[in-house]
């Protein structure tokens, strides 16, 4: 093998390699939250129960964050599945909350019931 081949070769595995890494270092994806019972999980929860309760006129309760991923965006974003209770009758649904801490900023841009 020449030395342009085996140059060659190099910068493949490099570029290769490297944008293996790139990618998962890219913004965008979404990663599962280990710990649903976390105090700051469970406070973006009610704020998406009690923004949707606000602008809907439900009287949701939250009972329970199910499960939940992360997305980093311009802040944080929460996909969590909450079960709640209107009423007797418990539910799940699944919001999604923005959020930017350091400006104190919170956005419910989605609150939806999950077919059982």
């Amino acid at each position: 093998m020449g030395y342009h081949s085996l140059v060659f070769l190099s910068l493949l595995v490099l570029a290769v390699g490297g944008g293996a890494a790139l990618a998962e270092a890219i913004p965008g994806g979404w990663s599962p939250i280990k710990n649903v019972t976390e105090p700051h999980v469970v406070e973006i929860a009610k704020y998406a129960v009690r923004e949707y309760d606000k602008r809907s006129g439900a009287k949701l309760k939250l009972v329970k964050v199910v499960k939940g991923e992360t997305q980093v965006v311009s802040g944080t974003n929460y996909r969590l599945v909450l079960a709640a209770k209107d009423g007797s009758a418990t539910a799940n649904y699944q919001a999604v909350v923005w959020e930017k801490p350091w400006l104190h900023f919170r956005n419910l841009t989605s609150f939806k019931p999950l077919l059982s």
